[in-house]
Order: structure tokens, then C-alpha cells, then sequence
């Protein structure tokens, strides 16, 4: 059964848990909508319409993670938009306490050099890698309410027991890896890590501490990258993400050029990639 942790219960965070649903974010967005003052979790481990990024679909078979959480309050839209940050930060924290025991070899995407990588890792902008596979995504969508109001739902799907085949960039689930972890298991530990994180996105330093801990935990940092942006190919080296997290690539003449969004590919992948 699907419950918060302590922390996230007493900080006012709600639960809805449904069996199955279509889509977590569709439904938490209508809630939105519907009057609720957000900070609602909408979880479940079987969704039948889920989406990812750039209209393509994200499979969620039972057994799996699908969670959207919901914000309906006064934030400015800019902001919202570095919650992916906030949350792909989260679940990677999460899942180091929640599957400790994964096996986790070296991605085929970490940087050159740096064999110390064996954890999950964050590939930028909204995804979470193990063995440089995809284990999880992350989409942001957004609606305006109006009075002020501006509503946000970060929808998180992980695989869990299943992983779809035939994708783009390879994937896995964490049966995969070894992991003896279930979706409620992920779940609570994934609401206590949002408290933790979200407080350092609205504390002092807000974005600057969020961002000094995501490239801790990045993926490729320092290696060869190919990002597809505004329909041309940017090959170069992953340098940082900047204040704004745009992708920062350094191409062989030394350049940098920022990238606000793409789809990013490392290593052999990135010089193989037209």
C-alpha cells in the first residue's frame, strides 16, 4: 500500500493512490484545476496513458512507478521549470536508500576517466540512469488558473519490475539491476527526499544549491557529447550545467554554447549519432 513518509505528511504533503490510472499527470492537473491547493501526490503502479517528453509515450505495467505531484501555488513559471532538477535530485536520493543493493556497473555514458561512477546518475534534463541505461523520467506540465495561480505536476515514472525494449537510448528496471525494491518502497522514500530537496530550492541559495548537488550526481560530465537541439547535431564536451541549467558544451575550438533543451547522447553513442 501506497503511503508518505513522516516527514512529507507533516509538512502537509496529501496522498491519492489509484490501482490503475491513465495518465498521473492528467489526473493531477484536473484536480488543479478543480480547486486543490496542491501538494498532492497522485501514485500509482499501473498507467495506461502516461507521456514523456516531446509527445512520445512512457509505458508505466503494472508493478511499475507512476507519480505526479502537484503545486498549485503563487510560483513564477520560470522557477517552476527547474523543479525537474528538484525531483530527478530527489529520486536519485531516493533510490540510493531505497535500493542500496543494485547492482551498478559503469554506465557506457559515464565520463572518460572517472570509473568511480557506479551509482545512479543524472542525464540531463530529466532522466535517471543506471548502467547507462534509463531507469527513470521525469515530464513537467503545467496550467495557468488563474487569480495568480499557476499549476505545476511533476510527473516521475520509474521501472520498477519492467522495462520497455526498442528505445531510442537503452533502458532497464531495477529488477533488473538486482534490486529488491517495490514501487510503495520508492515511493515513501521519493516524498521524504522531495521535503529535503525542496527546502534547499527555496532556501538561501535556492537554484545555486540544487544545481551544486545535481552535477554531483551527473551523467557524462566532462565526456564526449552529440545533442539534437533546433534541428541540427552539437557535438562537443558535457562542461556544466549554468544558473539557468542549460547544457553548457564545449566544442573543439573552445567555445561554449548553451543548450536550453535536447536530446543528449555520450561517449561512443555521441560520435556514432548523426
Amino acid at each position: 500500500m501506497f503511503a508518505l513518509a513522516a516527514s512529507a505528511s507533516a509538512a502537509g504533503y496529501r496522498l491519492e493512490a489509484h490501482e490503475s490510472v491513465g495518465s498521473t499527470n492528467v489526473l493531477a492537473l484536473e484536480r488543479a484545476v478543480s480547486g486543490d491547493p496542491g501538494k498532492l501526490w497522485v501514485v500509482s503502479k499501473n498507467q495506461t496513458s502516461g507521456r514523456g517528453r516531446r509527445g512520445r509515450t512512457w509505458e508505466t505495467p503494472a508493478g511499475n512507478l507512476a507519480a505526479t505531484l502537484l503545486l498549485a501555488d503563487r510560483i513564477e513559471p520560470g522557477a517552476a521549470a527547474t523543479l525537474g532538477f528538484v525531483a530527478g535530485l530527489s529520486l536519485s536520493d531516493a533510490l540510493r536508500q531505497a535500493a542500496p543493493a543494485a547492482r551498478l556497473g559503469i554506465g557506457v555514458d559515464g565520463g572518460e576517466g572517472k570509473a568511480e561512477r557506479t551509482r545512479f546518475e543524472l542525464k540531463w534534463p530529466n532522466d535517471v540512469l543506471a548502467d547507462g541505461a534509463k531507469l527513470a523520467g521525469i515530464l513537467l506540465e503545467s496550467s495557468v488558473l488563474g487569480e495568480g495561480r499557476f499549476a505545476v505536476a511533476i510527473g516521475i515514472g520509474v521501472n520498477i519490475v519492467s522495462h520497455p525494449v526498442d528505445t531510442p537510448y537503452p533502458a532497464i528496471s531495477l529488477q533488473g539491476l538486482g534490486a529488491d525494491c517495490d514501487a510503495e518502497r520508492l515511493f515513501a522514500a521519493l516524498s521524504a527526499a522531495w521535503v529535503e530537496n525542496f527546502a534547499l530550492w527555496q532556501g538561501p541559495r535556492g537554484m545555486s544549491a540544487i544545481r551544486d548537488r545535481w552535477l554531483e550526481n551527473a551523467a557524462g560530465l566532462g565526456s564526449t557529447v552529440s545533442v539534437r537541439a533546433d534541428g541540427r547535431v552539437v557535438r562537443g564536451i558535457f562542461e556544466t550545467i549554468d544558473e539557468q541549467c542549460r547544457f553548457v558544451v564545449r566544442e573543439d575550438n573552445g567555445s561554449r554554447l548553451l543548450i536550453a533543451a535536447g536530446d543528449v547522447h555520450f561517449g561512443a553513442v555521441a560520435s556514432a549519432r548523426d
